[in-house]
């Protein structure tokens, strides 16, 4: 019986030739609607092209020079930190945990849990963050968030310049967030960010959003090189997987806000990756993030599938560990000890630290909260609370440290920055 049910879920290529047949058909004006958006920049080989010059570090540098930016001290302060070694190797990491028993520990480095922080609104929240990891022997996360408005980040003295540098001299990836995410009233009935919160699909996107957001992340892409972009709805998911199979070389993680909350959500989301992936097995999804009412079983079933899927080295799991304090979810809010579970049999997953610990937010003259994403920085300037936001981001590495910390203590593996810390040292005799 159950070999018969089976044989029912089979797609028959009558239903594929159809799917073709709406994507190569000249006359579909929503596929002909962005074949138009792609034109404004060129072929695809040109767009790569443009994307690859704009990308490279020497560029990003001189365009700073260009406009006599603040934060190229900073990135040559940073350059001069990696280079003489001032950061904490992993070997040293890991012996400052374990003592000599480090030495005659074999880590699970198959099962390595990337370090991953959010948001990264600053460069300057950076390069504080680099200090007091040089200072304290920490380390510095392998992946960040950016939730920032792009145009203001884009006229902000070279903010979103220095931080695609920074990000190539840590060795790091990093994931900016389009202005077309929600919070701009593209959706007349939702009150801005106070009410997106609670919206956990279909956010943000409505109508000819999808086409304006393929538009945002092609002029970043070709002017500054921003390959990873946040993406939060399934219209914008799709042009995603199209732009890719296009040949344009983008990537996007699917928000929290998308509600992959069960093996189904994922498993949808995967198929619709593997439908549009390239000859060579990729796709532009490298990561999601599971909705925070996930539990482990879950995690656990969508690895099955992702790895049926041939999808465990290209699609990163990404999971919050620690939560702002206010305005997301129900605090207090804590999944270290179920990721220590999960660390040593999936593969390709995230430690996301999005708030300080539970037993250090309520401590906080300002306690971390998702709405300060989407303040303009003259307005935090003006409230004089960049250095309490500043305190809040500080806090999240913190948190991501005792993360490091913890998986350490039971011989598991992390990322961080690579070029920072994952280098080779010797064992001292």
């Amino acid at each position: 019986m159950t070999e018969n049910l089976h044989q029912r879920l089979l797609i028959p290529d009558s239903n594929l030739a159809a799917i073709n047949a709406l994507l190569l058909n000249p006359d579909s004006r929503v596929i002909e609607a962005l074949l138009k958006v792609v034109e404004k920049y060129g072929t695809p080989d040109e767009i790569n092209w443009q994307a690859a010059e704009a990308r490279k570090l020497p560029n990003l540098m001189k365009r700073l020079e260009a406009i006599n930016s603040p934060y190229i001290a900073d990135l040559e302060w940073l350059i001069d930190q990696r280079d003489k070694g001032a950061f904490i190797s992993e070997a040293d990491y890991r012996r400052k945990v374990l003592g000599n028993k480090a030495d005659a520990t074999t880590f699970a480095d198959d099962f390595a849990v990337t370090l991953e922080v959010s948001a990264a609104q600053y460069f300057p929240w950076l390069i504080s963050e680099a200090k007091q990891a040089i200072a304290k022997q920490e380390l510095m996360p392998g992946r960040f968030i950016r939730v920032r408005n792009m145009k203001e980040s884009e006229a902000d003295q070279g903010d979103m310049l220095a931080f695609a540098a920074a990000m190539q001299i840590m060795g790091a990836t990093y994931v900016e967030t389009l202005d077309t995410k929600g919070t701009d009233g593209s959706n007349i009935h939702l009150n801005g960010p106070a009410t997106i919160t609670g919206y956990f699909t279909g956010i943000g996107s409505p109508n000819d959003y999808p086409l304006k957001w393929a538009d945002e992340f092609l002029y970043y892409y070709t002017k500054y090189g921003t390959r990873q972009v946040l993406n939060t709805n399934p219209g914008t998911v799709l042009v995603g997987y199209l732009l890719y199979k296009l040949g344009i070389d983008n990537e996007f993680k699917i928000s929290v806000f998308m509600g992959n909350d069960n093996p189904y959500a994922v498993l949808w989301t995967l198929i619709g990756a593997k439908l549009f992936s390239r000859p060579d097995g990729t796709t532009p999804l490298i990561g999601f993030n599971f909705s925070n009412s996930v539990n482990n079983e879950t995690i656990e079933l969508c690895a099955e599938a992702r790895g049926e899927l041939d999808f465990e080295k290209v699609v990163r799991f990404e999971h919050h560990i620690t939560e702002t304090w206010k305005s997301i979810v129900r605090q207090p809010y804590l999944r270290r000890d179920e990721l220590i579970e999960l660390a040593d049999h999936v593969a390709n997953i995230s430690a996301k630290h999005e708030g300080g610990d539970p037993d250090v937010e309520p401590t906080l003259d300002h306690p971390s909260d998702i709405l300060d994403y989407f303040r303009a920085k003259e307005e935090v300037l003006a409230s004089g609370e960049m250095r309490l936001l500043e305190r809040n981001y500080l806090e999240k590495h913190n948190a991501l440290n005792r993360t490091a910390w913890a998986l350490t203590e039971h011989g598991l593996s992390f990322a961080a920055a690579k070029n920072l810390h994952h280098v080779a040292t010797p064992v001292p005799a």
